[in-house]
């Protein structure tokens, strides 16, 4: 099946493209800077010219038809015949841009990395709408997709197709109260063992950690599991207990509740914090001026750490 002779116009076919991925007028609209009532309107034509209903309302979403899943993969090759076309792509300008950005982040990054990222774009790009969304298992296909604009994080699994971007390195630290009564400046491995943890069941460094307690055959005493990092400076800084976790978020953590922040008496394995981009948008003034925010922002002083391309990008 193939789309009729007389060919819908390219906003028609985008509207096709970003309706069929996000399921949604509502985030259609958002994505493609129109009202509502203009998406459904374009909406209307395209199902007049295609002789098909292409979308209907469900509890879940806007699910596509039959015809609409045929045409799809058509529609797509359309639109990336008509990018290569484009000679020269609008400049983004952040001081007037109305545009959403979703970002993937970890939990710890609700706390590192948006406030700054967050302040910056107030100052600069006013009109630019940021949403945070969880790493997980649908990531990767957010990135190809679109649905989502970068990843920043450790997120070793990312498949082909992606770009990354060295920010800044990580080791572990330990955390304790000020007023510890059996910690002051030293945290022995010793006293490690002896004393209650606070464990976080959350972050994608995670395994790290508890490869590393397994290999050296270190048993701690968890009293409480939390699911992320929320609530946790509070905790450590008015009981004895104590956490292991990244550098980052520990001395951010540290430095709001006044905590004692020691070097991990545990041998861990350390990791790097990257953004992830597809190469789909590698070249969209929007996604490099972001990836570009967060690079000055964020990428430690004195590095060299590139963008390093895929060996194969691909796209489904």
């Amino acid at each position: 099946m193939t789309l009729s002779h007389s060919l819908p116009e390219p906003k028609l076919l985008h509207l096709f493209d970003v309706l069929y991925t996000t399921r949604s007028v509502t985030r259609c609209a958002e994505q493609l800077g129109q009202s509502q009532p203009t998406i459904s309107i374009w909406l209307g034509r395209l199902r007049e010219q295609l002789n098909d209903p292409l979308f209907v309302r469900t509890p879940t979403g806007m699910a596509p038809t039959p015809r609409a899943d045929a045409l799809i993969g058509p529609c797509r090759e359309i639109l990336e015949s008509l990018r290569r076309l484009t000679t020269h792509e609008p400049s983004f300008d952040p001081g007037t841009a109305h545009r959403r950005f979703r970002l993937c982040v970890t939990d710890a990054s609700h706390i590192t990395l948006l406030p700054r990222i967050l302040e910056h774009l107030r100052k600069v790009a006013p009109g630019i709408r940021l949403e945070a969304a969880r790493i997980d298992g649908n990531t990767e296909q957010a990135l190809e997709s679109g649905e989502a604009d970068l990843a920043v994080g450790f997120v070793p699994w990312l498949g082909g197709g992606m770009y990354q971007q060295v920010l800044f390195a990580q080791d572990w630290v330990c955390l304790s109260s000020a007023q510890h009564p059996r910690i002051e400046q030293t945290l022995s491995l010793e006293r490690y063992a002896a004393e209650g943890h606070v464990q976080i069941t959350a972050g994608t460094g995670q395994k790290l950690l508890e490869t590393a307690l397994m290999h050296q055959a270190i048993e701690r005493r968890v009293i409480l599991e939390l699911p992320g990092f929320l609530g946790l400076g509070a905790i450590i800084g008015t009981t004895d207990l104590i956490a292991t976790l990244p550098r980052h978020i520990g001395e951010t953590l540290a430095t709001m509740h006044s905590l004692r922040v020691h070097d991990s008496p545990v041998a861990i394995t350390g990791f790097s914090v990257k953004q992830h981009w597809h190469a789909r948008y590698h070249l969209d003034s929007g996604n490099r001026w972001l990836r570009g925010v967060i690079q000055a922002l964020f990428q430690a002083q004195g590095r060299s750490s590139g963008a390093r391309p895929p060996p194969t990008p691909h796209v489904r």
